[in-house]
């Protein structure tokens, strides 16, 4: 799939999760929702070109060329459903308890859900390495200083990469099997859909957006908050 619908997929679990989310007051559930969907781009870290190899420049990049190599190439390792939220999550778990190696995770998080949703943010400045460091950055600043430490982001982390995983499995490049493919390299795919074909642009990403808006106002204080204006549009009709 598309970079945009995998962080709008991810927005979307992000926040139909929440009720079970392990974080506790608005400003963490922000926390949450967001690194659902930047974390939901993460696997694409396995080749270069990608718009999560891209993102900080070398930064990004080189980690990138090794992550590829190390998961056997694009579309294996890093997209197989059991040892790629086990990976990427432990990695999480060793960041979760320091906070400038949090923030460093957080950022990226953020950094990644602003490349993906570009096409709705006005300007360029997080198409370009330094705006986006910026943005990302200060995000993940603003968030971690009002709200406990993040443990929760291997959790986070896991729940977006599952959610790529998933959507890459209904395209037509599909998924490796988990484990199995590391006898035989073999993938599965639930359907022939082709990336950013009309369908996932047109149907599948406005529906992840509607889905993400809705769970946002029914599982954060948004409720209470839109509820009487709401009610007062419905007196007026």
């Amino acid at each position: 799939m598309l970079g945009h619908s995998h962080a709008l997929s991810g927005l979307a679990a992000g926040a139909a999760t929440l009720p079970w989310a392990p974080v506790d007051g608005t400003v963490a559930q922000v926390a949450w929702v967001a690194a659902a969907g930047g974390f939901a781009m993460l696997p694409d870290l396995d080749h270069s070109g990608s718009t999560v190899s891209d993102m900080w420049g070398p930064v990004t990049d080189v980690p990138s060329g090794a992550i590829g190599r190390l998961a056997g190439g694009h579309r294996w390792g890093t997209h197989d459903a059991l040892l790629a939220p086990v990976a990427f999550g432990a990695v999480a778990l060793a960041a979760a308890n320091l906070y400038w190696s949090s923030l460093v995770v957080m950022a990226l998080a953020i950094g990644l859900a602003l490349r993906a949703l570009h096409f709705v943010i006005p300007g360029r400045a997080e198409n370009t390495v330094v705006g986006n460091l910026l943005l990302s950055f200060g995000g993940a600043w603003l968030l971690l200083s009002h709200s406990p430490q993040p443990t929760w982001l291997p959790w986070a982390v896991a729940l977006g990469v599952l959610t790529h995983i998933a959507g890459d499995l209904i395209t037509k490049q599909g998924v490796p099997l988990p484990l199995l493919w590391l006898l035989r390299r073999k993938r599965v795919a639930l359907t022939p859909m082709r990336t950013g074909t009309t369908l996932e642009k047109a149907v599948l990403a406005p529906l992840f957006l509607g889905v993400a808006l809705w769970f946002c106002y029914a599982n954060t204080p948004a409720r209470q908050a839109l509820d009487p204006y709401l009610q007062g549009l419905r007196s007026l009709g």
